[in-house]
């Protein structure tokens, strides 16, 4: 969590982790959502086939087909040859907000990948938490992390094969960025989540505004209570030059 600020006056950040800066915005939204049963499916025509497992072939994703694909190969080296080596922090991140919001569980863990924000709310006592994610192959990594109660292999723009009303809590950490999955899929995770659910979802700032988040929030209305935006570095000091400034938002609400 090193990396992330707290100003000195930040409406309704009282008592807030010092790694979070937290903005309430005036106004609240809507957003819909088309949730999904998802069975992986082979690249076709050959789609991905030059794109080696890295952050810029994941930022370069345009279908699910093409999420299957590269996360099917980065699954067993992502942990090292991303997570540790470009020092990752948005994982620890997404838990402490969620954990210092009154978050328990069950929790569902949307884009669980190889389980690391999993394995950080079993680090506070957070659970049960059930992981989803396109990728059965990541799936299979957050297994071995014995942190979640079952795993699911779904696909966020289609429907959910979830139980309505299941969670008292929804995370999510590395989802909603460039190449992966914009606001109109979170109709299906407020139709997953119980009333009074608390949400805690990282957002690449640069995909903010541009991808329709800052509109679905506004649009959003009477359906959340409490949004706040926390700010943090996706990345720590061991990260190199490209990725050290990289910041996301963690979008902290309530399901009304």
């Amino acid at each position: 969590m090193r990396g992330c600020e707290t100003p000195a006056t930040t409406a309704g950040a009282g008592g807030a982790h010092p790694a979070l800066r937290a903005a309430r915005m005036d106004r609240l939204g809507d957003w819909r959502f088309r949730a999904l049963d998802f069975r992986a499916a082979a690249c076709p025509n050959g789609a991905m086939t030059d794109h080696k497992p890295d952050l810029d072939a994941a930022y370069s994703l345009k279908t699910p087909e093409d999420s299957v694909r590269l996360y099917r190969d980065w699954a067993s080296s992502y942990d090292t040859d991303f997570a540790a080596a470009l020092d990752y922090r948005l994982p620890e991140a997404t838990a402490a907000a969620f954990a210092e919001g009154g978050g328990e569980g069950p929790v569902l863990d949307v884009g669980a990948g190889t389980g690391l924000l999993g394995a950080a709310l079993a680090e506070r006592g957070i659970g049960p938490v059930d992981g989803l994610d396109i990728s059965s192959e990541m799936l299979e990594a957050a297994a071995a992390k014995g942190c979640y109660r079952k795993l699911v292999q779904a696909d966020l723009m289609r429907a959910l094969p979830l139980d309505l009303g299941a969670y008292a809590g929804i995370t999510s950490s590395g989802t909603f960025t460039h190449g992966h999955v914009g606001p109109e899929a979170l109709d299906g995770l407020m139709q997953v989540a119980a009333p009074g659910a608390l949400f805690a979802l990282s957002i690449k700032v640069e995909i903010y505004e541009a991808m329709g988040f800052a509109e679905k929030f506004v649009s959003m209305g009477a359906q959340i209570t409490g949004l706040e935006l926390l700010d943090c570095a996706v990345y720590g000091p061991g990260a190199d030059a490209d990725h050290a400034g990289h910041r996301a938002m963690i979008a902290r609400f309530r399901k009304a």
